[in-house]
């Protein structure tokens, strides 16, 4: 017993670590937070990704069968166990066969219909530009027009003001029609 309390005595004590509170994640998103920040504490240490498993396949069919079962008579008593074993495996490969194709039917489905998505969604975005397009053109007018007016407003207002002789210049400016209606869309 004295030799053991003196090694422990010998050793320094260690640092006591601030217990961590117990977090509960409440959603999928506050679980990836905290798994974040958990990494971002030592930005330096590598990360382990987790491969892809690989899905199940069965054993593809034998390519040359050597003991092949006839169905005449006289079978022994453990050819049917064979035989059981044979057909539920060539069951379990039909049916990952249909599966495959089930799943590769689906996977066009959805190209095809991420690709209508996305034409439809770029002609909406089309038809959008083309509409802010137009609202831009019409608010660019109607502040030429109100510059325009101003102008006018401003040149009746020098016209009474200034001689005679410079008038018809300014008349001469006022008499070109306007680029554009005002009312009608």
């Amino acid at each position: 017993m004295a030799a053991s309390s003196s090694s422990s005595s010998a050793r320094p004590p260690r640092p006591k670590k601030e217990p961590q509170p117990l977090v509960i994640p409440k959603s999928a998103a506050e679980e990836q937070r905290l798994k974040l920040e958990r990494l971002m504490k030592a930005p330096d240490k590598t990360v382990p990704i987790p491969e892809k498993i690989n899905e199940w396949a069965p054993r593809p069919p034998p390519e040359f069968v050597r003991d092949v079962m006839g169905s005449s008579a006289g079978a022994g008593s453990g050819e049917f166990h064979v035989y059981r074993h044979l057909r539920r495996r060539e069951y379990q490969r039909q049916d990952f066969m249909d599966a495959m194709a089930e799943k590769q039917r689906k996977d066009e489905e959805f190209q095809q219909r991420l690709q209508r998505n996305k034409v439809a969604a770029e002609e909406q975005t089309a038809k959008r530009r083309k509409k802010r397009q137009k609202m831009k053109e019409k608010k660019l007018l109607a502040k030429k027009a109100k510059l325009e007016q101003k102008q006018q407003k401003e040149g009746s207002d020098r016209s009474e003001e200034q001689p005679p002789g410079d008038s018809e210049e300014e008349e001469e400016e006022e008499e070109d029609p306007p680029s554009f209606v005002m009312g009608s869309r």
